[in-house]
């Protein structure tokens, strides 16, 4: 697989070079785990609104997003009422579409309910990390046996926007798979990360 070369001369996965912000994310975020449940919460949310767009777009517009959405607290996205839609589709900051928007009302009460049920989102959503086995070369697939199976039992739990490729992608990005190109200079990093991490 072709890499980047970024500016410290070292390598990395080749999608982190395609757009100036994605080095910081690259680098310091994508493919570490993350046991917090806001931002678990809050990555499930752009990854339904990434869903035909660009990640550059959803990147861009992150900060305007979790301004919009009170920091994605899955409590209190749980109460908003027909005026929060309003005020969401007139927020230029972010991506406006009301099924989009309605869905992370809808899938805030559905992880509410879940943290009841399972004690957090974390415990429930590492339950789909998948065996090293399982796993396929960096980059080369964009939904799996896990990612289906995740999708597949949100959905019955009553998610919404929550489709296997857009569950994959926040596999990737919060580091339930290393999915960091062989020869990546963050392979390493993001690899001894998954190890010392306390599943929960």
């Amino acid at each position: 697989m072709t890499l980047f070369v970024g500016p410290d001369g070292h390598e990395r996965c080749k999608w982190s070079g395609s757009a100036p912000e994605f080095l910081d994310y690259h680098d310091t975020e994508w493919g570490f785990p993350v046991v917090d449940d806001t931002r678990l919460f809050e990555k499930l949310c752009l990854e339904s609104f990434q869903s035909g767009l660009s990640w550059r777009t959803i990147l861009n517009k992150r900060e305007g997003f979790r301004r919009a959405f009170d920091g994605f607290d899955a409590a209190k996205v749980a109460r908003y009422d027909d005026a929060d839609v309003a005020r969401l589709l007139a927020d230029a900051s972010i991506v406006r579409h009301r099924g989009k928007i309605e869905a992370v009302i809808n899938n805030a009460q559905r992880a509410l309910e879940m943290v009841e049920s399972e004690g957090s989102l974390a415990r429930f959503l590492w339950q789909y990390e998948p065996a090293d086995d399982e796993v396929a070369e960096p980059q080369t697939q964009s939904t799996s046996a896990s990612s289906v199976a995740l999708s597949k039992e949100l959905k019955r739990r009553g998610w919404k926007f929550v489709g296997p490729t857009t569950v994959f992608a926040f596999m990737q990005a919060m580091g339930l798979i290393n999915d960091h190109s062989h020869g990546c200079v963050r392979r390493d990093a993001a690899e001894k990360a998954r190890a010392d991490f306390k599943r929960p």
